[in-house]
């Protein structure tokens, strides 16, 4: 049944990828995989590979991947995305020595590609769970490691008419679980090989902060001198990867507001977008982190780099609204932040709450947050707030605007949460390197 399944999702990928640009690319880069590694491949070479979904779960592998390279040079790194949101943003990323498409799970695609690279060890980041991949590394004996996962009681390995398919889970040499759980989960259908290790994304958060670009535009913005830390008395609120249900709701507080400074880095970065978030802020002096001098080329975006940063710096002083409108910068945006938001939580959910909690201040979110177990601690430990409505927002930003002692220990709670979930990526890697 599930090949039959697959087959059919393959024909509709062909027909979609007509009509569809990021299915389009999907199709063509999984036909293109096994091109790229018959150039690729070292014969003789060592090879270790690690699969993400999507960027998401490369940035929960990414530090794996690092600690891996350091201690064990001698060992090669496959890097494999499914979707193009991943693979297309990271496909220079220079910790893997390859890095390409998974083609899609058939007996066919499974067998082909494992020939070819003939890995030592395997990694799967959080949900990923391919039936013939996982069968076939098991039937080689190749030790295959899900890391960073998280299970729960809805998921089809746990419902009756799930059980066959849950069979892939028997693959598995050990699973790396976020949390109790998940071990619970997985002890109710027989499997012991777990150890509870945390999420390698705090990991991966502390090294983005250490690593955090200087930003002297933003400085400029907020009247600041030092590139270091926010100034003394200027009270910033940064509202990363919004959506509209978010922006209409913070920003009708700021416009009453204007002894704040406001931040705007959307989810979505596109020419609509911006107008419709400009358009709210009428009234309020505003300006786009693209602005003069530097125009963006063409399709109205463009990645920052270090060089940009400072041709820009001295722009945007006098606005009491800056619009992030390149990509690269919000993780060390924040660390300019009073207080901070971050979006999707009147969607389809909130996105990375614990790059924002790293830097030490209180993180709001939407209501769309019961299946992210970080927000949920958030919560527990005083760092994280829900809000449900625009009135909830408005008495919760005044109380952080009247109470300094709230606010600031709303911020340790949150740094603190995040640097005592660190540490799986040790464990994790002193358990399976050993095994070589």
């Amino acid at each position: 049944m599930y090949n039959f399944i697959i087959y059919l999702y393959l024909l509709g990928v062909a027909v979609a990828s007509r009509f569809n640009d990021k299915v389009r690319k999907m199709w063509r880069g999984e036909r293109d995989a096994f091109r790229v590694l018959r150039e690729k491949v070292e014969p003789g070479a060592r090879y270790v590979w690690f699969h993400a979904a999507s960027l998401g779960e490369f940035e929960q592998g990414r530090p794996l991947m690092e600690q891996l390279r350091r201690e064990r040079p001698e060992l090669k790194i496959l890097l494999t995305f499914f979707s193009p949101s991943g693979y297309e943003v990271r496909k220079n990323y220079d910790g893997a020595d390859i890095i390409c498409y998974l083609p899609l799970d058939t007996p066919l695609n499974a067998r082909r590609f494992l020939r070819l690279i003939r890995p030592e060890m395997a990694f799967f980041i959080k949900y990923e769970f391919w039936y013939n991949y996982l069968h076939i590394l098991k039937h080689r004996n190749v030790p295959a490691y899900s890391v960073s996962s998280i299970f729960r009681e809805g998921q089809v390995f746990f419902r009756w008419y799930g059980r066959q398919y849950g069979r892939v889970l028997k693959c598995f040499t050990h699973f790396y679980v976020q949390n109790e759980k998940s071990r619970e989960l997985l002890a109710s259908i027989g499997l012991t090989n777990v150890t509870i290790t945390g999420d390698t994304r705090f990991d991966r958060v502390l090294q983005i902060k250490e690593q955090a670009k200087v930003l002297p535009m933003v400085d400029d913005f907020l009247k600041s001198q030092t590139s270091n830390s926010k100034p003394q008395n200027c009270k910033v609120f940064i509202a990363g990867s919004s959506w509209p249900p978010d922006e209409e709701i913070f920003i009708r507080y700021f416009r009453e507001h204007p002894e704040w400074k406001l931040v705007i880095a959307p989810h979505v970065i596109g020419e609509d977008h911006l107008q419709q978030i400009e358009k709210m802020l009428e009234g309020i002096e505003v300006t786009r982190y693209t602005k003069a001098p530097l125009s963006p080329p063409e399709g109205g975006t463009i990645v920052s780099t270090d060089k940009t940063i400072e041709a820009l710096s001295g722009a945007v002083g006098g606005a009491s609204a800056l619009i992030i409108d390149c990509f690269g910068l919000l993780s060390s945006i924040y660390r300019y932040a009073t207080v901070t938001y971050v979006g999707g939580g009147f969607g389809v959910g909130i996105h990375n709450t614990v790059e924002a909690a790293v830097w030490g201040v209180p993180v709001i979110f939407g209501p769309n947050n019961e299946k992210f177990q970080e927000a949920q601690e958030l919560k527990a430990c005083g760092g994280g707030f829900e809000i449900k409505s625009y009135d909830d927002f408005a008495r919760l930003m005044d109380r952080f605007d009247s109470d300094p002692q709230f606010t600031a220990a709303a911020g340790r709670a949150a740094g603190q949460y995040v640097e005592q979930k660190a540490g799986a990526t040790k464990k994790i890697l002193s358990d399976t390197l050993p095994q070589m």
